[in-house]
């Protein structure tokens, strides 16, 4: 069914059991993947109803003149589709899944509106800007490009950074930009040849998402692709086993995985890991009431579909 999310009235799905329902997830968006048919999402559509959990997916508010969409209004539109959820599922479990950059905000959701589980797949938990420092120079490294091109990237990204937090003046940028512009790795670097006229404008760059995990009391599923390039993952668990004392943490490595849990690199709904599939029905259906459910099997908590062949989760 059609709905919609918040005093936007962003536009909404909602797709849920045939029979009763068990619980819900709410959908957050990875940064270049806010309109809700993305296909990750598409998955889960498809994928959790017949377990009897309803799945809310939404679009995420536009850019602002080009200007990323703030994790704290990721945080206040995933509140209100949680709400929104709620209203027609009824008193049941209810959490939520943020897929790169909206881990980040369905984390910083939860210390805002209480939920019942998250599912984080390919979440950083350092700061945009050191992920992002991270994921490019690994972009150079698999492309070839040897010590001092990965110097030249760090420096203009540092000079990058240091102008939008108004440390750098924007000539100085420009110039290292310009310059990083006639060698073949810049589409690499993932930056704008032309700086904004005025600093400020990436607003989370130095978001610290350690003392948002330090307030999680809820369990926590990782998912993270073996060979993702985009995340620091040992540093990312570093941080999530020092701050999220409270959280019941599992992590699940998905092999052939990159940053998203395809295979291959893939970026359709036939390539979805099954691995991914079976952790995540596993995982959810250990935390779900299952009285009552008519997919429950004699001697099994599960239906016969989501039972996993094996599993690589901690």
């Amino acid at each position: 069914m059609e709905t919609t999310v918040g005093a936007a009235g962003l536009p909404a799905v909602l797709d849920r059991p045939s029979g009763p329902v068990r619980g819900g997830l709410v959908v957050l968006h990875g940064s270049h993947a806010g309109h809700r048919s993305f296909f990750l999402y598409e998955h889960l559509a498809r994928l959790l109803p017949p377990a009897g959990i309803a799945v809310l997916r939404y679009d995420r508010r536009p850019r602002v003149d080009g200007h990323d969409v703030p994790l704290a209004d990721q945080a206040e539109d995933a509140s209100a589709a949680v709400t929104e959820l709620r209203r027609h599922i009824g008193p049941v479990p209810v959490g939520l899944w943020g897929f790169s950059q909206g881990a980040w905000a369905a984390a910083l959701t939860a210390t805002r509106h209480p939920v019942g589980f998250l599912v984080l797949v390919g979440c950083s938990a350092v700061s945009p800007a050191a992920q992002m420092r991270h994921g490019t120079a690994e972009q150079l490294r698999r492309n070839g490009y040897g010590p001092a091109d990965l110097a030249e990237l760090a420096e203009v990204r540092r000079l990058a950074e240091g102008f939008q937090r108004g440390d750098v003046p924007r000539p100085l940028a420009q110039a290292a930009i310009d310059a990083a512009t006639r060698r073949q790795w810049f589409p690499l670097a993932f930056l704008p040849e032309e700086l904004p006229a005025v600093p400020g404008t990436w607003t989370d760059m130095d978001y610290d998402p350690a003392p948002v995990l330090a307030r999680l009391t809820c369990p926590v599923l990782l998912c993270h692709g073996e060979t993702d390039a985009w995340i620091p993952i040992e540093d990312s668990l570093a941080v999530w086993q020092r701050a999220a004392r409270d959280a019941e943490l599992t992590v699940a490595r998905l092999a052939g995985c990159d940053h998203a849990p395809t295979l291959g690199g893939g970026e359709g709904l036939d390539s979805i890991a099954p691995q991914y599939e079976r952790v995540l029905l596993d995982w959810l259906d250990r935390r779900l009431p299952v009285d009552g459910w008519p997919g429950r099997q004699s001697g099994d908590r599960r239906p016969a579909s989501s039972r996993p062949t094996s599993r690589r989760a901690s």
